[in-house]
């Protein structure tokens, strides 16, 4: 452990000698979102990483994410408190199974969600995130076959929104396919005048109890814009700081997993830690270093997402769902 020091001094001061920028995911833990420039999730994050004017990037949340800000930002330092910080999406898509999944279906353009790692990006045509997913593929021409990947759950939800039948890649969050249906139903009864506000990466046995359907900061919207007290949240518990802050006076519930395990929490989010970002820092390291043939074949896919993304938030449009529509 370090001496007993002001660790979020320490990293303020150290931020504003190297001229970074901390930028931190909602599911982080909340001392983190406080020290954080800016919090979001990955759609916000990847067009703030696009356009940060500091010297140094400093990313908590987890490796794909430092990655994407590498790519958009090749002369900048770009640093992650801990570099073991993965996901169970990006892990469970590697790109030497990934090439001849794709290779099976040579006609089909390939979607992928921004939760996969650099090679994957490198491997496909657009990238997506939660909040545009549905969006960007109502933009592809309808006689266009899709792959989409890693994340099945969310495919098998855009599927069912848009009608287009994708191709799945069989990944899957760790944290959104625990939630319990019986423990969520329970729950429900105990609580019957809560919204439910889920995560389209969770399985279809939870979506469908839920009143809203959306990204984290969909979810954070409802939330503020709702004239409901109470909620349950089917995503990863570190929102539920943000959506406290926003919401004086409302309650928040995280969904359950089974026998009230506490699974809502990302094992790999939270591997970062004010130490770890205090060292970080303090010794510039661990640094996020990417092939610079590499980079360039994963940055057309995310700069067709962001300007994809560009003109849909020019027209008013968003990504969600509730059970009246």
């Amino acid at each position: 452990m370090l001496a007993a020091i002001d660790l979020e001094q320490e990293i303020l001061e150290l931020k504003r000698q190297m001229n970074a920028v901390i930028l931190a995911h909602y599911y982080q833990d909340s001392e983190i979102q406080d020290l954080a420039d800016f919090v979001g999730d990955s759609l916000q994050l990847s067009q703030k990483a696009a356009g940060v004017s500091a010297e140094v990037i400093v990313f908590c949340g987890v490796l794909f994410m430092a990655e994407t800000a590498k790519i958009l930002n090749p002369q900048k330092l770009v640093l992650l408190p801990d570099l073991s910080a993965g996901c169970s999406l990006a892990d469970g898509c590697p790109a030497h199974l990934f090439r001849p999944f794709c290779e099976c279906y040579p006609d089909h353009v390939v979607i992928s969600y921004i939760n996969c790692n650099v090679e994957i990006k490198a491997l496909s045509d657009i990238i997506c995130t939660s909040s545009n997913a549905e969006a960007i593929i109502r933009q592809i021409p309808a006689d266009q076959p899709i792959i989409f990947a890693p994340d099945q759950h969310l495919g098998r939800y855009l599927i069912k929104k848009t009608g287009r039948d994708m191709k799945l890649w069989p990944g899957s969050c760790i944290v959104h396919e625990m939630f319990s249906e019986r423990e969520l139903v329970r729950l429900i009864e105990r609580h019957p005048g809560a919204m439910v506000l889920a995560h389209p990466e969770c399985q279809e046995n939870i979506l469908r109890h839920a009143d809203y359907i959306g990204s984290t900061t969909g979810i954070l919207k409802y939330a503020e814009q709702s004239p409901a007290r109470e909620f349950i949240v089917a995503t990863e518990s570190g929102i539920l700081h943000q959506m406290e802050k926003a919401c004086p006076g409302k309650t928040f519930i995280v969904a359950p997993g089974e026998a009230g395990c506490s699974c809502s929490q990302c094992p790999h989010m939270k591997k970062n830690t004010l130490e770890k970002l205090y060292l970080c820092l303090r010794d510039r390291t661990p640094e996020i270093t990417i092939n610079e043939e590499l980079r360039l074949r994963a940055l057309q896919p995310i700069q067709r997402m962001l300007q994809m993304s560009q003109r849909l938030f020019k027209e008013g449009q968003t990504t969600h769902s509730d059970r009246s529509a």
